[in-house]
């Protein structure tokens, strides 16, 4: 019997998950005012590791200047926080 059968299979592995990298609203406070963020400038500056199929961001921090962002998918308390701050959510799908 070959090696590949004889091996005990353990745990599941998904083919359909999507990869989505996620980032704080207090990891935002580092962009200057007026700043359009998107997926490229998180690459780029280095909160975002790798390619990711979409990025969300989520409403841990504060945020103290107004900021344009441009991202798929935004928490409720994240969306609040960023419209309280002054600025302002494009949503992109």
């Amino acid at each position: 019997m070959p090696l590949v059968r004889r091996l005990p299979k353990r745990g599941f592995h998904n083919h359909f998950r999507r990869v989505i990298g996620v980032i704080n609203v207090g990891q935002l406070d580092r962009f200057p005012m007026g700043t359009i963020i998107d997926e490229e400038l998180l690459l780029n500056s280095g909160l975002i590791k790798r390619k990711v199929e979409a990025v969300k961001i989520l409403g841990e921090g504060e945020i103290e200047h107004a900021l344009s962002v441009k991202i798929g998918m935004i928490s409720k308390g994240a969306r609040e926080k960023i419209i309280n701050a002054g600025g302002s959510i494009l949503e992109v799908n």
